[in-house]
């Protein structure tokens, strides 16, 4: 990773490496909150774009972007980057946001945070609409990985010959399936409410905190407002109107709100082939990285039994629905409501020690 890091850094110009590094990772350094700065929506994500690079320089910030990801991790962030062409075309070709091309696979960012190394802390950042890989090196070690965020828009696409693409599909199935099998009781405490929120409750908080709910679409930007008045007016009539077709009141948000203390069935109370389920869908987010950085092998019996399924939403496939899975460490969101439940959401989070802090801060202690 470092080898990489260093080669895509070598390889810009002066003008190019001001923005494509920023500073190193500290626990105390106020300069670090930009490094925990992530966004899912097609926004400035802060960094060097595909677009301000040369090919040479692409495929190195590609083969950065590689060290982080299992081969099917990569080609789910390679396939998701060329879905922005399918997506512009379902929208006909007409939307813009803030930028000339709203729908645009030459705008995901990569960003490298202090001097890539074997020694003291360094990380990146590659991230563009519905892709966010945030990772923390600290000696040499890669320690932490989350928050992986991976979406797809449209969730569902034809393929000639019949065939379908569907690049979150087991993610979304495995869930489906694992709450379709609870018995009627377990199935009346996992499954939290009757409709699905409009997005995932957490979003793109630097961190996640008790009581967190939805932030409409609007919210979600790096900037409070666009340039533009009509195409902020359009994005703001697109986030009421997601919004409203949630039909979210204050119980239903209460109702599906983050809580420190986990909602739904624990996977104790699951039985055998519930739990192969269970296990299932973990690796199905953990194997986004390589096998030397999943934490899938530390979840044995116990550590699954701590993990809890909750639902919202309908169960039956193609409407509008949302899960989360939540224990010790652990966050994943998944949601698939918008434009008709074919554009999904999926993140993997470590609510303790998003973007290393827990490590950060021993480090610090380590050293001053």
């Amino acid at each position: 990773m470092a080898e990489a890091a260093e080669a895509w850094l070598g390889s810009l110009t002066d003008e190019q490496r001001a923005v494509a590094q920023g500073t190193a990772p500290a626990y105390d350094d106020p300069a670090d909150a930009e490094r925990r700065r992530w966004f899912y929506t097609p926004t400035d994500h802060g960094g060097l774009t595909v677009h301000q690079q040369r090919p040479a320089q692409q495929r190195a910030a590609m083969r950065l972007v590689a060290t982080g990801l299992s081969m099917a991790g990569y080609v789910t962030v390679a396939t998701t980057m060329g879905l922005e062409n399918v997506l512009d075309r379902v929208e006909g070709f007409v939307t813009r946001f803030d930028r000339e091309r709203g729908r645009d696979p030459g705008l995901y960012y990569l960003r490298v945070f202090g001097e890539p190394g074997d020694e003291g802390t360094w990380g990146w950042r590659f991230g563009g609409h519905h892709v966010s890989l945030n990772n923390l090196v600290v000696d040499g070690g890669l320690v932490a990985t989350t928050p992986c965020f991976m979406g797809a828009d449209p969730a569902s696409s034809p393929l000639l010959g019949g065939a379908v693409n569907r690049p979150l599909a087991g993610v979304e199935d495995l869930a489906r399936e694992l709450v379709r099998s609870l018995s009627p009781d377990l199935a009346a405490r996992a499954v939290l409410l009757d409709k699905a929120p409009s997005d995932l409750v957490t979003a793109n908080r630097a961190s996640v905190s008790e009581g967190d709910r939805v932030v409409p679409l609007a919210g979600i930007w790096r900037d409070a407002r666009f340039p533009d008045d009509t195409e902020q007016a359009r994005l703001q009539a697109l986030s009421d109107a997601i919004d409203d077709a949630a039909g979210f009141g204050p119980e239903d948000h209460r109702a599906l709100e983050y809580t420190a203390v986990p909602k739904g069935v624990p996977g104790k109370e699951l039985d055998g082939p519930q739990r192969e389920l269970l296990l299932a869908l973990l690796g199905a987010y953990f194997d986004r990285v390589p096998e030397s950085a999943s934490p899938l092998p530390a979840y044995d019996e116990a550590a699954l039994d701590a993990v809890r399924v909750a639902w919202a939403g309908p169960t039956e496939p193609g409407q509008p629905h949302y899960y989360r899975l939540q224990g010790p460490r652990l966050l994943i969101e998944w949601d698939n409501t918008q434009r008709g439940a074919n554009h999904a959401h999926s993140v993997w989070r470590d609510p303790e020690a998003d973007f290393g802090l827990d490590v950060l801060a021993a480090h610090r202690a380590a050293h001053h």
